[in-house]
């Protein structure tokens, strides 16, 4: 018996065309609460940015690809940040490499050090305002707890991961990577939030369509793919379903018979 649904936002809640949650998925957030099924948010954004689910209430928030967990919208019931020593690294590579795009997340928020085009077509794909700047210097002495860099799949070993010891790279996108601590994804976020809430990991199930989505697929009870999502996305997913805007969602719950 399922309990508890996990929902990655962009791509899977979330239509890329239209940047709206489809009807027929607000219809089956709604049919989930009134059988008693918790609802999350399982996302790479922070929480403060998650600005496009309208007024969707949710029963707790994975956040910065499981680096930062929260019950309902002020519990804060985990918290992972990037080693401080990580950050001297980078502020050293910027020395030596010179200035490059990097977005950096914060208590205080989101900030981005610099853009060109390629930071402005991110921007423009997750129909996201750009993040206000300040320098990489401003990370100095605060709490990191994600950076969000411009480089391709297969470019790790000429990018700033060369030097960020204790961090791993996620992708959901081509055009950039989210860096996180390592240890850090979407499945440890699971299981800080069925912590909490005292629910079974055989009694989860999950939606997503990135990378940063597959170890969260294979961790839960039931992992699906949306059918926007990548080949090897699919292929670690239990089951993949349609695209986001062909009611990939409703589909895959009723399915599962689990509205």
């Amino acid at each position: 018996m399922i309990k508890a649904v996990f929902f990655d936002i962009d791509g899977t809640l979330v239509s890329f065309n239209t940047h709206k949650v489809p009807q027929s998925t607000i219809q089956a957030l709604d049919e989930l609460k009134k059988k008693g099924i918790k609802v999350f948010i399982s996302t790479g954004r922070q929480y403060g940015s998650i600005d496009n689910l309208g007024d969707l209430q949710f029963d707790g928030y994975i956040t910065l690809n499981g680096g930062y967990c929260m019950a309902g919208t002020d519990k804060v019931i985990y918290k992972h940040s990037i080693a401080e020593e990580d950050i001297d690294a980078l502020l050293e590579y910027e020395k030596e490499k010179g200035t490059f795009p990097c977005s950096f997340v914060t208590d205080e928020g989101i900030f981005l050090n610099y853009k060109d085009d390629k930071v402005e077509e991110v921007f423009r794909l997750i129909n996201f305002p750009e993040p206000p700047k300040q320098p990489l210097q401003y990370m100095k002495g605060r709490t990191v707890y994600q950076l969000l860099a411009f480089f391709g799949p297969g470019e790790e070993d000429n990018s700033v991961m060369t030097v960020l010891r204790h961090c791993e790279s996620t992708r959901w996108n081509p055009l950039f990577a989210d860096i996180i601590p390592a240890g850090s994804n979407k499945g440890v976020g699971v299981d800080k939030i069925i912590e909490y809430f005292g629910i079974s990991l055989d009694e989860t199930m999950a939606f997503g369509d990135g990378g940063n989505d597959i170890l969260m697929l294979q961790h839960v009870g039931i992992g699906v793919a949306m059918g926007n999502a990548g080949d090897e996305v699919k292929k670690k997913a239990d089951y993949v379903t349609a695209s986001v805007d062909e009611d990939g969602v409703y589909k895959a719950l009723k399915h599962f018979n689990a509205i």
